[in-house]
């Protein structure tokens, strides 16, 4: 009874994590990757407030202050000098101003890119390059389990023995290798994250389906002349994809942690692109006089695991009615 919350309050985390990663563009009012003012803009604090002025040549710098001259020039205070800008140098805003207010929620990185949009930009990468991995794993971990259950013992004892192979060996360590043998890139990571995640799902449908075929439902089915086929897609996988989706909930938490570390050191979301990793990876040279850069996106992605993880929690003792029954609380996985 008193577990009931956890199912409730991971979708809610999840789909605010995914609404905020759909309607970045929409929530974004710079560029992610627009260095407004490396000199000027370096390391500003969350809620700092600035005067954005935009340059005729493309270029934008960032003020305290600004005063517009007789003559037409501007004269902009920035870390604490004047700067003069003969006239028609900054181009006129909607409203004819040559300058505009421009408020930082997040801070900026060193760059002097906006931490919120580039958070938001990240959360697109991230959760997008999780769930595309981990629908590449959950497919190849279906098939392979599948071709175990129901191959016979020779499929089934080579497909097993290769994926207690990959298991034997750390994920992290095992994503870090191919990641420097092939190559850092989106594609590569989504790959990479899918070829290390599907033996866990391929021993949990093996399971599920040698037990599910001794059923009496399965037996009466064989027994009614349903083809092999038609007997698989119609009882025995539907009825093996409720613990699959749980164990595909906590997976995807802990794949985006992989792909944060991945691009954390490096070997994942190359830059300017941005995803947590990355972020968490700006802000490591400057954690004391800057610690917002890190803090950010390392409470996202704290964030994001948490709520998938609570979401499979919660689907566990929701798809499990002996456990719910017995009032059991929820495992955490192995």
């Amino acid at each position: 009874m008193g577990d009931r919350w956890l199912l409730p309050v991971g979708l809610v985390l999840a789909a605010l994590l995914l609404g905020a990663a759909l309607l970045g563009p929409a929530l974004s009012f710079h560029d992610p990757d627009l260095q407004l003012d490396p000199v000027a803009g370096r390391h500003l604090p969350p809620g700092s407030a600035r005067w954005l002025v935009e340059l005729s040549d493309g270029r934008t710098l960032l003020a305290e202050r600004w005063e517009a001259g007789p003559d037409g020039g501007l004269t902009l205070w920035r870390l604490g000098r004047s700067e003069t800008l003969p006239a028609r140098a900054a181009r006129p805003g909607e409203d004819g101003s040559p300058a505009r207010r421009v408020r930082f929620a997040l801070g900026t990185d060193r760059f002097g890119r906006d931490l919120a949009a580039r958070l938001l930009a990240g959360a697109r990468i991230s959760l997008g390059i999780g769930l595309s991995a981990l629908a590449l794993a959950l497919t190849v971990g279906i098939a392979a389990g599948s071709l175990a259950a129901l191959g016979g013992r020779f499929v089934d004892t080579v497909v097993m023995r290769g994926a207690d192979a990959l298991l034997a060996f750390p994920r992290l360590f095992l994503a870090l290798a191919a990641a420097a043998l092939l190559g850092p890139g989106l594609a590569t990571v989504v790959t990479i994250l899918a070829v290390t995640g599907w033996m866990g799902v391929a021993r949990l449908v093996r399971a599920e389906l040698l037990s599910n075929q001794e059923r009496e439902w399965a037996l009466a089915a064989r027994a009614s002349g349903l083809s092999p086929a038609r007997i698989y897609f119609r009882h025995l996988l539907p009825n093996s994809l409720s613990p699959v989706l749980v164990d595909a909930a906590l997976r995807l938490g802990d794949t985006i942690l992989v792909e944060a570390s991945l691009s954390f050191l490096g070997l994942g979301v190359q830059p300017p692109r941005a995803s947590w990793g990355s972020l968490i990876a700006d802000g490591r040279d400057a954690l004391v006089s800057a610690w917002w850069v890190a803090a950010f996106p390392g409470a996202a992605v704290a964030l994001a695991v948490l709520a998938f993880n609570l979401v499979g929690e919660g689907l566990r003792d929701r798809l499990d009615p002996r456990r719910a029954a017995a009032g059991l609380s929820p495992r955490t996985p192995c």
